[in-house]
């Protein structure tokens, strides 16, 4: 191989790393942007297993929804507000975990890697609005029904 010849086969090699590179950078990018909705909280990247593609929770009047991205689709875990449980908050030293647990017999959402003011202020909107749902509804008195 000539002089000329291996640099041109080192500069196509540099410039198809540099493609893939970017194309790696542009799938990131692309899969971690935050979802659509007024409350949704992302992981930080700086926690275990959300490094690259961070998790992400949407909290909406009527469910929350967990959003697992992944190099080809995604995960998608919801729970009706109607059968949110109990909602379980763990503090650590940099970020805190959330757990999520469903009356319906479904598996809890667990994610892990959010600022605590963020789990708390998810905490506080799934029992803000659980108090609406269930105040929406009229408990219809038992009618007095006399028996001879």
């Amino acid at each position: 191989m000539t002089d000329d010849t291996q640099s041109l086969v080192l500069w196509l090699l540099g410039g198809g790393i540099l493609v893939v590179g970017a194309l790696v950078v542009f799938v990131v990018a692309l899969r971690g942007r935050k979802v659509p909705g007024e409350h949704v909280f992302r992981a930080s990247r700086w926690s275990r297993g959300n490094h690259l593609l961070p998790t992400q929770v949407s909290i909406s009047p009527t469910s929350v929804v967990h959003y697992t991205p992944r190099w080809i689709g995604r995960r998608e875990q919801s729970i009706h507000m109607a059968h949110v449980a109990s909602v379980l908050i763990e503090t650590n030293l940099f970020f805190s975990n959330v757990m999520i647990e469903s009356s319906g017999g479904a598996d809890p959402i667990r994610c892990h890697g959010h600022r605590k003011r963020d789990a708390v202020e998810m905490k506080r909107l799934i029992e803000g609005y659980q108090t609406a749902y269930y105040g929406q509804r009229q408990v219809q008195p038992v009618p007095n029904v006399e028996r001879r």
